[in-house]
């Protein structure tokens, strides 16, 4: 009897085993799923710190995260964690044990309920996805950051709460740095659906997605600390202006194209054209067919600023720095080129100081315009346009102040 329990409680206990050895041991690192090229975000933290604590808070940092009471700012109190769709449609966000949930009840019945996977965006607001299989769908409450609510994800309609609404692979390829597709195993849906890897998922935007691949670069640095000269490793600015703005245009030039490649494909110093090109079914390139939301580049080309400069993105924009907001900031970067000495000031300067001159640079010639692609309960969310020109309406905004003077 007791040879017996011998034999069978080692059986037992075997997987056990294997797992405290293999966690006692020392973890072997996971491949990056981009390719042997890649060495992860992580490995650039030791040398570059100041930008890893300035990082987080951009806009490409917080594109994706996994969700979490972290990334998901809405209420989850009782009294703020609901939404009302119609008279008879109410949704409720809850955290429990196993996750953060939307749930859906018609006439106070539950309906459906899903777990909250992925939060996309974070500066404006908020949306959420959930997973189906190896499929990903979005749900339908967003979260609105600018006014500190809960709202309808943007698209939907008062009818009904839909879960159904899928995530191709172009939301992936503008939001998150890597995900590899492959056929949808979700039983509701068709077999022609795309479904993701889920271990191949790398979420934000990371450093190797607008430089390249690092591991070379880490292991030669980490070899030679006493060189300080970034070797084989993308500098930006040492790409062309055409190299750094097709770079951007990668997510920035999208409303109105098709994919020829997967953009996952591009590389810094790759031409956008070879990735992405005019959609058959959009209308002609003109400022009257672009959006806010998405089209930053291309109305930044029809721009005079653009077209009689060699400015590029980044210019005005330090993608390693949170400058969101400070108008003055880019006051200061569109003065660098319009100044006394060159004859391009402000024709209303003289008859505005120049600290009002400077606060409304950016408000006046890039103000924020409602999106077309982003609508939420018929009301669009407002971005700055990327079209730097003249706009009847702040004339017509200026005037009036001018004459209460």
């Amino acid at each position: 009897m007791s040879t017996k329990k011998l034999l069978i409680l080692p059986m037992f206990l075997f997987p056990l085993v294997i797992m405290l050895s293999q966690c006692l041991s020392t973890k072997k690192e996971v491949a990056d799923p981009r390719g042997e090229a890649y060495a992860g975000a992580k490995a650039c933290i030791s040398c570059h710190s100041n930008i890893a604590n300035t990082y987080p808070h951009m806009a490409h940092s917080i594109a994706s995260s996994w969700a979490s009471v972290n990334s998901v700012h809405g209420s989850f109190a009782a009294g703020r964690n609901s939404l009302t769709y119609n008279d008879h449609t109410k949704l409720l966000m809850t955290k429990t044990d196993s996750g953060l949930f939307q749930t859906s009840l018609i006439n106070g019945e539950k309906v459906a309920s899903e777990r909250m996977a992925i939060a996309m965006g974070g500066v404006k607001g908020e949306s959420y996805l959930y997973w189906k299989e190896n499929e990903l769908f979005q749900l339908p409450v967003s979260f609105d950051n600018t006014n500190n609510r809960w709202i309808m994800s943007p698209g939907y309609d008062t009818t009904m709460a839909s879960f159904d609404r899928i995530i191709n692979i172009r939301c992936m390829e503008c939001h998150a740095s890597y995900a590899k597709t492959e056929p949808g195993k979700a039983p509701s849906f068709g077999g022609e659906t795309i479904g993701f890897d889920k271990n191949s998922i790398i979420l934000s935007i990371d450093c190797e997605r607008c430089h390249g691949g690092a591991k070379q670069h880490v292991d030669f640095q980490t070899a030679n600390p006493a060189v300080k000269t970034a070797k084989y490793i993308t500098r930006i600015s040492q790409l062309t202006r055409e190299q750094k703005v097709d770079l951007c245009g990668t997510c920035h030039s999208g409303t109105q194209t098709q994919n020829a490649r997967s953009i996952f494909d591009f590389k810094p110093g790759d031409k956008l054209k070879d990735f992405k090109i005019h959609a058959p079914s959009a209308g002609p390139l003109d400022l009257a067919h672009m959006d806010v939301h998405g089209d930053q580049l291309d109305m930044l080309k029809t721009s005079k600023c653009y077209i009689s400069s060699k400015m590029d993105c980044n210019t005005c924009h330090n993608t390693h720095q949170n400058e969101r907001g400070n108008t003055l900031l880019f006051a200061s970067k569109c003065q660098t080129c319009h100044k006394a000495q060159d004859h391009n000031l402000c024709k209303l300067t003289g008859k505005l100081s120049a600290a009002v001159l400077q606060a409304k640079c950016i408000s006046c010639h890039m103000p924020a315009l409602p999106s077309k692609a982003i609508i939420n309960n018929n009301q669009s969310v407002m971005i700055h346009s990327h079209h730097i020109g003249i706009y009847p309406d702040s004339i017509t905004k200026i005037a009036a102040y001018l004459k209460q003077k």
